[in-house]
């Protein structure tokens, strides 16, 4: 081989490996948002940096979102004394009495937010099938995007590596 055909190689090789690392590591940042609590507190998501975060995107009326919240708040629990939290952000068609009421009743023990407006489910890739959840590392970007029920085992394997990154 030629010492020309060589260079190629070795260009055409570092062009890959450049492209897998773009490729396969988180790009997106989280989009800004502010979330209004349930409680009227505001919360951005400049504050859910230095935290892996579970954003996930529900209605009351959502039968797979209904059905998935008992593992929501399972794997809360589970995680959150390590530096994890929940955020679970009620579609803008959710009347505020169903989400507030399903919050209490199920006694559920992360925050939950109201977007009223539907500018947050915009922001977030306008998102309009629930339940939609998003994982942000603790850099402020979006690892993995679950649109469904996610699968909890896989998603507990990916907190525990995210959890351990620095």
């Amino acid at each position: 081989m030629t010492k020309r055909a060589w260079s190629l190689i070795a260009i055409a090789l570092l062009a890959i490996g450049a492209a897998v690392i773009y490729l396969s590591g988180p790009s997106d940042r989280a989009p800004a948002s502010t979330f209004v609590l349930l409680d009227g507190s505001k919360k951005t998501t400049g504050d859910l940096r230095g935290q892996v975060t579970l954003v996930n995107f529900w209605a009351t009326s959502c039968a797979s979102c209904v059905a998935e919240m008992p593992e929501m708040v399972a794997t809360h629990q589970k995680y959150q004394s390590r530096g994890y939290q929940t955020l679970a952000v009620a579609m803008s068609y959710d009347p505020p009495a169903y989400v507030v009421n399903f919050t209490q009743t199920r006694k559920l023990p992360f925050q939950v937010a109201i977007d009223n407006t539907g500018e947050v489910a915009k922001a977030w890739g306008d998102v309009r099938l629930t339940p939609t959840t998003y994982l942000v590392n603790k850099r402020g970007q979006i690892v993995k995007r679950y649109v469904g029920t996610p699968d909890f085992d896989e998603l507990h394997l990916l907190i525990e590596k995210l959890l351990a990154e620095a």
